[in-house]
């Protein structure tokens, strides 16, 4: 503030009594806060404002926060979670299939919180959108869907030190006649640019990608990353 003030001295050619004068301060009032041995005082700083018609205060920038429903985050500090990711998990339709598609996740400026969108599924109709939950007490990550009350989550663990993310999806799947039945899955996601151009829709066995992306689904409950009971 005191620099700024010199600033403005020199470009008016005004001494510091004159602008002592025009602002209704003492002389030794200035002259000690421009040489640091004093605060400025709020009054003080109103009153230079107003003689010099600029503002000395610096604006803080507002930082981006998440609602405190979805965990109050920064902006800033989830940047490491945008980008897209190749997501696996079982078939719903033909046993022992593996489906995999896009999966964005970017800072919606309009909903203020991180958020995702599901992209290049064979069933393009039934790709999710919603917004990302980081509640700083489980330190888990939460992709949530709330489409007129239909809900779905998926429930995903803290990214590997590689940026792979391992969790369970719950969500519905169509089963007999036109009925919608409620399943749960593993789900992994995995860092877009580390996989090249993988092959997305259903995949199966006999597949070059089939296994490596079964090592994904399988480990999520052998290695802990959750668990399904029966």
């Amino acid at each position: 503030m005191a620099a700024r003030i010199r600033e403005e001295l020199a470009r008016r050619r005004m001494s510091r009594q004159m602008l002592a004068d025009i602002a209704k301060i003492s002389i030794s009032t200035l002259e000690k806060a421009l040489n640091g041995s004093r605060p400025f005082t709020v009054a003080s700083v109103v009153r230079l404002e107003a003689a010099l018609g600029v503002s000395l205060r610096d604006r803080v920038p507002k930082v981006s926060t998440s609602r405190s429903d979805l965990g109050g985050y920064a902006k800033a500090g989830v940047a490491w979670l945008e980008g897209d990711y190749l997501t696996l998990r079982p078939s719903f339709e033909v046993a022992g299939a593996i489906y995999a598609y896009r999966t964005q996740i970017h800072w919606d400026e309009a909903q203020e919180c991180l958020a995702f969108r599901e992209m290049d599924r064979l069933d393009a109709p039934f790709s999710q959108k919603g917004v990302v939950s980081i509640p700083s007490k489980s330190g888990q990550i939460y992709l949530y869907t709330n489409d007129q009350g239909q809900m779905r989550v998926a429930i995903l663990n803290r990214p590997h030190i590689r940026g792979e993310i391992y969790g369970l999806l719950a969500t519905l799947a169509v089963g007999a006649g036109s009925n919608l039945t409620p399943v749960a899955a593993p789900i992994a996601l995995l860092p877009w640019p580390g996989i090249g151009n993988p092959k997305l829709g259903r995949i199966q066995q006999g597949d070059a990608e089939y296994q490596d992306c079964r090592k994904h689904l399988t480990m999520i409950v052998d290695a802990g990353y959750a668990k399904l009971l029966t």
